[in-house]
């Protein structure tokens, strides 16, 4: 029986799993340990290979030849450093090669939301279709591109990043050097400032949904906000890769009018297209998703 091994490096734990690579969906098991980013980068390096020991002693496996790993920020394909991770202590290292000499394996990076976009367009709400995007909103706003069940890096390995897009007529600094991002408008933070700004009053975004079903002025122009918003910036993504499928992940995500017919046809307004047959779409995998596709990427193509 062939396994495939995968790692998603997250912020606050690292989370291995071990799959059948002929029912890649279902883990033979998955054990986390905490990440500890504030204790450095060599400790983080040594808290993945605590994992892949556990692996090892709980699938009763052999460490396979190549491993693939979910990190925060992109891993540049020229030099192999690590980039614009909320992780701080990864950039500037070349997290792959440090990896794969720690490991002794072949180490497969891609950035998490690459990873929840293949698993979910591999089995999960994009299967069945060749073009996928897979949006994560919730603390950041991340994406992934899959073209008929590969994951797209591009050639500085930004592919799918929309959440570092400028959005017109937004100007709040970011913590990327840029100015009006996507992630400085929708993210859940993002929203939660916007209902603070206008109520006086400090709620998680859940809160804010409930008030805005109550009538509550402040929250209703916060999620019109995040409708409008959201349809200039995933218009922008439609328009250049023209997806049949955006899976939407992340806890903005499970907020429903991004689903509804008043999105789509805000989306519709803003895209160069009289029609909009791209599907917008609730994840199935739930948060197994980017540990799911972190291994699968050691078995399928990337390019």
């Amino acid at each position: 029986m062939e396994h495939l091994w995968g790692i998603d490096l997250g912020g606050t734990k690292i989370e291995g799993v071990v799959v059948d690579a002929e029912r890649p969906s279902v883990a033979l098991c998955r054990p986390r340990l905490p990440t500890g980013g504030s204790r450095g980068y060599a400790h983080v390096v040594r808290q993945v290979a605590k994992v892949v020991a556990m692996l090892e002693r709980e699938s009763g496996a052999r460490r396979p030849r190549c491993i693939g790993f979910g990190t925060p920020g992109s891993t540049d394909p020229v030099t192999g450093i690590l980039k614009n991770s909320n992780t701080l202590c990864l950039n500037g290292n070349r997290l792959g090669a440090d990896l794969s000499r720690v490991l002794g394996v072949q180490a497969v990076l891609a950035n998490d939301a690459n990873c929840f976009a293949l698993a979910e367009a591999r089995f999960g709400a994009g299967k069945g279709h060749k073009v996928v995007v897979g949006l994560i909103l919730g603390t950041g706003c991340g994406g992934g591109l899959v073209v008929n069940g590969r994951v797209l890096n591009g050639v500085h390995g930004i592919a799918g990043e929309w959440g570092h897009n400028p959005i017109r007529g937004e100007a709040t600094p970011c913590y990327c050097g840029l100015k009006g991002c996507v992630e400085t408008v929708i993210s859940g933070p993002a929203l939660e400032r916007h209902y603070r700004g206008l109520s006086g009053q400090s709620l998680r975004l859940p809160e804010i949904v409930e008030r805005a079903a109550r009538g509550d002025r402040a929250a209703r122009a916060t999620l019109r906000r995040l409708q409008t918003k959201f349809a200039q910036a995933i218009a922008a993504v439609i328009n250049i890769v023209d997806p049949e499928a955006i899976v939407i992940g992340g806890g903005v995500g499970n907020i429903g009018l991004l689903y509804g017919e008043e999105t789509r046809q805000l989306v519709l307004d803003n895209a160069f297209t009289p029609v909009l047959n791209t599907r917008f779409v609730r994840p199935r995998l739930g948060d197994s998703a980017g540990v799911f596709g972190a291994a699968l990427l050691s078995a399928s193509p990337r390019s």
